[in-house]
């Protein structure tokens, strides 16, 4: 099994600190920054562009795991590389031809990422498991943090951990949506190798962002 990584979502931070937020989350062994992007169109909220992933990217060393929640996604996906992401996620139903947006974001350079929100089936990206580098479980409605972890999608998780053993893909499978320490164990046990965490990372055994990382990765 690939190790527990941890993907802490700056959804969560002290907006007028980022720049210190992320710092801190590089000291406490964060393994990726997970950046939202939301369009107040494909979900409703509005967060942060291009320039400003591009100023925080200039002081930070970890990979930025960029989750685009805009639609049409496609034309901006070149935008957002150039802005410093290592990893471009995208939602099926925010392009009108997934093969060709998967394709624009492998032409960059970029590690390709494919979200299913909690109501889309694997089905829909089946055919496409051996070009993706990650494939994101929603495990909230997405648009909002801090909202409570959606059960329901640990069979999800199996499902898609029991094609990539049954293909031998070696895609990553990632969670995010209401993660907190006991259910990060369910997360692990289905197969999950990448939580995406905020609210439990900065705000549990009081703000101790390192000890919280820690923890999260126990299986």
């Amino acid at each position: 099994m690939k190790k527990i990584q941890v993907s802490p979502s700056i959804l969560a931070a002290d907006f007028s600190q980022l720049g210190n937020e992320i710092k801190r989350l590089e000291k406490g062994g964060a393994d990726l920054i997970h950046v939202d992007v939301m369009d107040g169109h494909f979900v409703p909220n509005l967060t942060i562009g291009p320039p400003v992933i591009k100023a925080l990217k200039k002081n930070c060393s970890i990979k930025f795991d960029v989750h685009l929640m805009i639609s049409p996604v496609h034309k901006y996906i070149e935008a957002y590389s150039d802005a410093g992401a290592d990893i471009i996620t995208i939602h099926p139903e925010a392009t009108d031809n997934l093969s060709a947006s998967i394709s624009k974001i492998k032409e960059l350079k970029k590690k390709v990422g494919v979200s299913l929100n909690p109501e889309t089936k694997v089905s829909i990206i089946k055919e496409h498991l051996e070009q993706i580098d990650l494939v994101l479980i929603m495990s909230v409605n997405p648009g909002f943090g801090g909202q409570k972890f959606m059960p329901e999608v640990l069979k999800k998780i199996e499902e898609l951990k029991n094609i990539k053993i049954k293909n031998s893909l070696n895609f990553d499978i990632e969670v995010d949506g209401g993660i907190n320490f006991k259910n990060s164990k369910d997360v692990i046990k289905a197969g999950a190798n990448i939580l995406v965490s905020g609210t439990t990372i900065f705000k549990e055994s009081n703000g101790n962002i390192k000890k919280n990382i820690e923890e999260l990765r126990i299986p």
